[in-house]
């Protein structure tokens, strides 16, 4: 009896294992996306299980290719309340990250997310806002006139999230303090990284045409660790708009047989083109 229990048991562990992709960029947008959110689940529910942080996953790392355990590309604030590894339980080679003020994305982010999603291959990319963003704050207070003076690198980092404001102005026009007008500003600026990245890379624009990879917003909230996933069908609107402005990017590669270092020279350059571009209405 006992060993009729115990062959069963290993055989449906053994379907189990045959069912389970043997590198993680084997696995689809929606399997990645669900590890996510059930790492979430765990990390709120104080079930961590701090997966691939031994010794052993550090010795892969020494040897292995990230591109063959990554499942998602993300993009968050650099706040210290935001541990983005923790908050979905992910371990060393999980998550391919880039972390920078008020999660806005420029020349450097959308390069750096081209990486993790052409070369690294996840077949997730998540844009993550979080709630009380100094960032987000900092804008809305310059917007409606209560902002105070900043260092002089700060206000080119942000100001991507100045038409994210505004939107949220107009969305919500009862909202006449500051403190009512940033939660939804916060919304508003996931919404603005997924327009700059669409507008600035035509590659990432045709992944997600594609089906490739799969973009989508989410909010965290730093007093509770639970993540809240915004509507996926927004990111489809937001491509069908951007591919109907004419000033969106249409190169998708870097010219051949030219340095890096050609494209560094332009890189401000082009930064401050992108600042010109209209935002997403």
């Amino acid at each position: 009896m006992k060993r009729g229990v115990i062959k069963t048991v290993l055989g449906a562990c053994l379907l189990a294992l045959a069912a389970t992709p043997a590198f993680a960029t084997d696995l689809t947008a929606d399997q990645a996306l669900t590890k996510l959110k059930e790492g979430n689940e765990r990390f709120v529910s104080g079930k961590s299980m701090h997966p691939h942080t031994d010794a052993a996953r550090l010795i892969q790392a020494g040897k292995e290719d990230q591109g063959n355990h990554a499942y998602a590309t993300i993009i968050s604030c650099s706040d210290s309340r935001v541990p983005v590894e923790r908050i979905f339980d992910a371990g060393i080679m999980d998550t391919f990250i880039i972390r920078v003020a008020g999660n806005v994305i420029d020349t450097d982010e959308a390069g750096s997310i081209e990486y993790g999603l052409a070369h690294v291959n996840t077949p997730v990319f998540l844009v993550l806002g979080h709630t009380q963003c100094g960032a987000v704050k900092a804008v809305t207070a310059a917007v409606t006139g209560h902002g105070h003076a900043l260092e002089i690198n700060i206000p080119p980092l942000v100001d991507n999230i100045e038409p994210a404001v505004k939107r949220a102005m107009e969305l919500n026009p009862k909202a006449k303090e500051d403190k009512d007008i940033v939660p939804a500003a916060i919304v508003e600026n996931v919404w603005q990284g997924v327009q700059d990245l669409f507008t600035r890379s035509a590659a990432v624009r045709e992944m997600a045409k594609g089906g490739k990879v799969k973009v989508v917003g989410a909010i965290y909230d730093v007093s509770t660790g639970k993540v809240e996933w915004l509507p996926e069908d927004k990111v489809g609107t937001i491509l069908a708009d951007v591919e109907k402005d004419p000033k969106r990017q249409m190169q998708a590669m870097a010219d051949e047989g030219k340095g890096h270092e050609d494209h560094g020279d332009k890189k401000e350059e082009h930064k401050e083109e992108g600042k010109k571009e209209e935002k997403h209405n």
